[in-house]
């Protein structure tokens, strides 16, 4: 079998390897990628993702005057994140992070053509105050599809300036690295169209691959002992992020995975009607005026669960549920307000930037959105009583759990709150949307809070939820040039690793939280970060 040759061999198309093939191909260097996707698919879970970014210090943040520092930013991230002191790759990274996501990231992606949406979000705030002191998501105009689309465009315009520099193996698996004295030094990879194998040499080897927790065998056996795990779960990562290439190198080459335990999921999913692979579900942003029931329809608490505040959280308390699957109870007024779906296929009007769609949308109610589901998913119950609704969520789940004036109380019991006007609420789930809407783009996504049984307010709604996996927070360890360290944390010659596979820098730089956001910008990070060090070699 014969060899190719290059300068750089890259494994792995997500964003995290396009970006280094980029800056790779333009600092003069001939560079393999090598993707397990076909062509269209290119560019892994950033091209299907909503596109928010966490970013320090922009002018966007400064003309809507929030005050933020990366000394504000990197303090949040700590203590969010619960990061140890000693835990020194990690507090390394995320201080790159916090220090250069302006220019590195911000900045840069405005020179290749990006745009930004001209508000920032104020995300995961934390239950206490703990999370993001200021608000700092970013959403990508086009969402995270016109990103990936714009780095793959600029990759491969790099490619051919340089006359051929750039070689594109789609639907190749890599199965193991070429090793010399020690060092990486190529790839072989399998055709899984043909069966071909092909060996790719090259002094310098990224991985790229995305994170562990793509198939479920690999997320439970991560789980952190600890933390209950719920009986099922859906996929919202990709299936051929299953971890095979990080234990090979961990065994082989003595690198280590850290924080595999950690996992970015979230709360509140349910299936997507017309799968992309088995298990594959969708991620709702949940409605935060929506009461979060139990499997009988009784209202979790005592203190209720809310989004915007603690994903983290979220999560484990669903998990801990005698059932895995959830309640979401509204009506038609607070879905068409609040409702949405993480992701760029179901939010059309940013993907496909319509800004005057988008605009009409956001102030008289996105009921497009909510029609589609209610006809696609049946996941998904409408009705106009709520005993009604009691029933259909029955036969959902072929049980006889929600009894209907058990549903009846649990609505008159949140109800009764308005009974005596505003000055009498007494509810944690008020406060945290009144304190939401005080932000002037969350107000324009959040309802005033108001009876579940306002006249005028239905029919009602009820999503069956589960929860969901989505990326994993742990992976190699790396060095800020983003290169992999062995078990005495020496760097192991001639082998990168970037993006989700080294936990967005250092085997996991977020800890056990995430400020939201940080992952797109944590894959341009490491990746112009290993580009830089390899070309400048």
């Amino acid at each position: 079998m014969g060899a190719q040759h290059h300068d750089v061999v890259i494994v792995g198309g997500g964003l995290a390897g396009i970006v280094t093939a980029l800056e790779a191909l333009r600092a003069g260097q001939s560079v393999a990628l090598v993707d397990r996707e076909t062509p269209e698919r290119l560019g892994g879970l950033a091209l299907w993702a909503f596109g928010g970014m966490a970013l320090v210090g922009t002018p966007l943040q400064a003309r809507m005057k929030i005050p933020d520092t990366p000394e504000t930013a990197l303090r949040d991230w700590v203590r969010f994140g619960e990061l140890d002191a000693d835990d020194t790759l990690a507090l390394q990274w995320a201080r790159h992070y916090v220090e250069h996501s302006r220019a590195q990231v911000y900045d840069w992606l405005l020179g290749e053509g990006v745009k930004f949406m001209p508000a920032v979000n104020w995300v995961e705030r934390g239950r206490f105050g703990d999370g993001n002191s200021v608000p700092r998501y970013h959403v990508v105009w086009g969402t995270s599809r016109e990103l990936t689309r714009r780095m793959i465009a600029a990759m491969r315009a790099a490619g051919e300036a340089g006359k051929g520099r750039l070689t594109l193996l789609h639907r190749h698996r890599a199965t193991a690295l070429d090793l010399q004295k020690g060092r990486a030094s190529g790839v072989l990879a399998v055709n899984e169209d043909t069966g071909a194998e092909v060996r790719l040499q090259a002094p310098v080897v990224v991985l790229a691959m995305g994170g562990i927790n793509g198939g479920h065998e690999q997320t439970r056996a991560n789980w952190p002992k600890d933390r209950a795990i719920p009986a099922s779960m859906l996929n919202g990562a990709h299936p051929y992020a299953d971890g095979q290439m990080h234990h090979w190198v961990a065994e082989a080459l003595g690198a280590r995975i850290t924080r595999a335990g950690e996992m970015w999921n979230y709360a509140a999913g349910f299936p997507h009607p017309f799968p992309h692979f088995e298990g594959h579900g969708l991620s709702t942003i949940p409605c935060k005026s929506a009461l979060w029931l139990d499997h009988q329809g009784r209202r979790i608490g005592p203190e209720p669960l809310v989004t915007g505040f603690d994903t983290h959280w979220l999560c484990q308390r669903v998990a801990e549920q005698e059932q895995p699957w959830t309640w979401h109870l509204l009506n038609w007024r607070i879905a068409a307000k609040e409702f949405a779906i993480s992701g760029a296929e179901h939010n059309q009007r940013i993907r496909d930037m319509q800004f005057p769609a988008f605009l009409k949308e956001t102030l008289l109610g996105n009921h497009r959105l909510v029609k589609q589901m209610a006809a696609e998913s049946k996941h998904f119950l409408v009705d106009d009583t709520l005993a009604g609704l009691a029933a259909r969520m029955n036969q959902l789940t072929g049980t006889q759990d929600v009894r209907p004036e058990v549903l009846q109380a649990t609505a008159d019991a949140f109800d009764a709150n308005f009974a005596h006007g505003a000055k009498l609420h007494n509810d944690d789930q008020i406060r945290r949307i009144l304190h939401a809407r005080q932000w002037g783009p969350d107000k324009l996504r959040t309802c005033a809070p108001a009876p579940l049984q306002q006249r005028g307010a239905g029919p009602y709604i009820a999503i069956q939820m589960q929860l969901i996996t989505r990326k994993s927070l742990g992976g190699l360890r790396t060095d800020l040039a983003s290169r992999v360290l062995d078990g005495n944390d020496q760097p192991i010659p001639g082998l990168y690793c970037v993006g989700e596979a080294a936990g967005f820098g250092g085997g996991g730089a977020s800890g056990k939280r995430s400020l939201e956001g940080t992952f797109l910008p944590g894959c341009i990070l490491t990746g112009r970060a290993a580009a830089r060090h390899f070309s400048a070699a």
